[in-house]
């Protein structure tokens, strides 16, 4: 980062107090009765209501609006595994998004375990407290068994941000990708190069999407991921099968999709230039792309291209996904996030990219014109319709999967 930008963000969060949250008193506090009603005596009253039936929580305290924002800071933005305090200042913004985009209350909570069963039981423990549980920047493969533990134990919403949320976002975009490319999902070859959080996760939902699993190639390290290794952990086990391709170029060739989660300049103009006709790229490395979309879109004048970056056109941004995901998980007191929640906010994202954008959200990103097609594929996050729609899909999809609670 420029020194003049590294500067302006230092005192962004310094000034004029440290940080980014704070909490609010939603109640007044003015009077004798007032105080008696917040504390002592009144407040025994909703203690006596929640032990006869603890779902009186959502009635009497904040816990059906308040998401816990975890952390061990073992995967941190770009940079690594900077410790849980170090994590703090994302997990900070996190809040913000949540707050600024759904009206969700969080606690962000930098946990100091790297262990997995030690980080597992501290969050069970502090489970009641929440009404969803978002977990973030947590190293894979440990991200993995983390989120499934907690998903069995606890019965709010558990949802790792990292996997899912860049996973909708992804697919989402994708299927409108290929809508304007005529191609079906079935039918095409997918080549993501990045086995993580994000890669798994991805490649999970376009498989309950209708997407051939031994169409998907993974790429990792040490190449393509196939039957024959005996390196592979049990989450990319998933998608090895028989191949006789074994390197990045090779998986490259025909491939109808590419999607990138893991970092920049990793695939050349020489090897877009042996994709299949119409292809689409998501190279979403951050800052970096795996591939300048001025290098891409110079070798194929076919190519649909998105990147995890503002300027350029396509963002894949999680923020179009998690604050609206858990506003109707929290609405439909759900008991989980599972799979045909993910699914429902896929499609409507995918929908609300095709209807005509509104003249608000074009005067907010100082547009003249938008509408569906190579350019646009993927809603913007200034869309004041992505509250409406999302956290309502959400809420139907739980009711009509059974795990709602209204």
């Amino acid at each position: 980062m420029p020194e003049k930008l590294k500067k302006a963000s230092l005192e962004y969060h310094a000034k004029p107090q440290p940080g980014k949250i704070s909490m609010e008193v939603s109640k007044p506090c003015l009077t004798q009765l007032d105080l008696s009603m917040a504390y002592t005596p009144g407040v025994a009253e909703p203690v006596r209501e929640i032990v006869k039936d603890p779902a009186n929580a959502y009635t009497y305290t904040i816990k059906g609006n308040l998401i816990a924002v975890i952390t061990n800071g073992t995967a941190v933005l770009g940079l690594g595994n900077v410790g849980a305090l170090a994590g703090k200042p994302v997990m900070e913004g996190k809040g913000v998004l949540f707050k600024c985009f759904a009206g969700i209350d969080v606690f962000d909570i930098e946990v100091d375990a790297e262990d997995p069963d030690v980080f597992i039981d501290t969050v069970e423990r502090i489970a009641p407290t929440f009404g969803g549980i978002n977990l973030e920047d947590i190293k894979a493969p440990e991200c993995f068994y983390i989120e499934q533990e907690l998903i069995k134990r606890l019965d709010i919403p558990v949802f790792h941000d990292d996997q899912h949320g860049t996973a909708i976002i992804i697919c989402a975009g994708l299927l409108n990708a290929l809508e304007i490319s005529n191609k079906r999902l079935a039918d095409c070859k997918i080549v993501c190069v990045g086995a993580g959080a994000a890669g798994i996760a991805s490649m999970r939902l376009l498989d309950s999407l209708g997407a051939t699993k031994e169409n998907i190639f993974m790429i990792d390290r040490k190449g393509v991921i196939h039957s024959e290794r005996d390196d592979l952990n049990q989450y990319k086990r998933e998608f090895a099968h028989q191949t006789s391709q074994r390197t990045l170029a090779d998986a490259m060739q025909d491939a109808d999709v590419f999607i990138g989660v893991s970092g920049p300049n990793l695939i050349s103009a020489e090897m877009v230039k042996t994709m299949a006709t119409n292809p689409v790229i998501f190279a979403l490395s951050n800052p970096d792309p795996e591939i300048r979309p001025e290098t891409a879109l110079a070798a194929r004048d076919d190519l649909i291209m998105a990147t995890g970056r503002s300027d350029y056109p396509n963002q894949v941004n999680n923020v179009l996904g998690f604050p609206f995901i858990f506003r109707g998980a929290l609405d439909a007191k759900a008991s989980c996030i599972n799979t045909e929640m993910q699914v429902a906010a896929v499609h409507a994202l995918e929908k609300l990219a095709r209807e005509p954008v509104p003249e608000a959200m074009l005067t907010a990103y100082g547009l003249d014109h938008l509408e569906f097609g190579r350019d646009y594929i993927i809603p913007k996050p200034l869309d004041g319709r992505l509250i409406e729609r999302v956290p309502q899909a959400i809420i139907q999809a739980a009711i009509d999967s059974g795990v709602a609670r209204l």
